[in-house]
């Protein structure tokens, strides 16, 4: 009874301990003793534990959440910039966001496709082009970025979290899923001619 309550018991401690783990990354063990009782530490099991197990646990929500003051930026006036290959414009409107700490979405323009949606979003075919909310900047001007973003609520100075990664660049108009054609119906038959009334009683061909 005693090993069925300290199982139940470690148990109940083990996914706690795992979480506080977690939460500043560090490495949990997990291991059975003689008597069959499991256990949980961030300490090293003795020399006789059996069935060790090691886990290293990095904290995840550093990764995910920004700072409140940038997250309500953020949610608020989102930042997007279209851009193309070898433009050195949007080169430098990418590093000053970088640098500033601005999480953004990039979308590059390449296709027709990617040119409407570019005049969609209020560009006449010139790049780069900085959204930030409903606030538009076309063509790089740092001190028109900035402007733009500070007035967005944007911090003045780099506060993403350290090992945070900026998504991606993605096409302006992703390709769209090609439906195949239906199958066409079969054509009618044609009409055949109505077979000739009976001849009259009499009658010889």
């Amino acid at each position: 009874m005693r090993t069925n309550r300290t199982v139940a018991r470690w148990a109940l401690l083990g996914p706690g301990l795992l979480l506080c783990a977690a939460g500043v990354g560090a490495q949990v063990y997990k291991w059975t003793d003689a008597k069959g009782v499991v256990s949980f530490s961030d300490q090293p099991p003795p020399a006789n534990a059996r069935k060790v197990e090691r886990k290293s646990l990095e904290p995840t929500s550093a990764r995910a959440e920004l700072p409140y003051a940038l997250a309500e930026a953020a949610k608020m006036h989102p930042v997007v910039l279209y851009t193309t290959a070898s433009c050195e414009a949007c080169d430098q409107g990418r590093a000053l966001l970088r640098q500033r700490g601005i999480p953004f979405a990039e979308k590059t323009v390449q296709s027709n496709d990617d040119q409407q949606k570019l005049k969609d979003a209020g560009s006449d075919g010139q790049l780069p082009l900085l959204l930030v909310g409903t606030s538009r900047r076309i063509g790089f001007e740092a001190g028109a970025w900035n402007a733009a973003l500070t007035d967005a609520a944007y911090p003045l100075l780099r506060r993403l979290p350290a090992n945070w990664q900026h998504p991606a660049a993605i096409s302006a108009a992703p390709p769209r899923n090609v439906v195949p054609d239906a199958p066409a119906a079969p054509a009618a038959p044609a009409n055949r001619p109505k077979p000739p009334p009976d001849a009259p009683p009499g009658f010889q061909f």
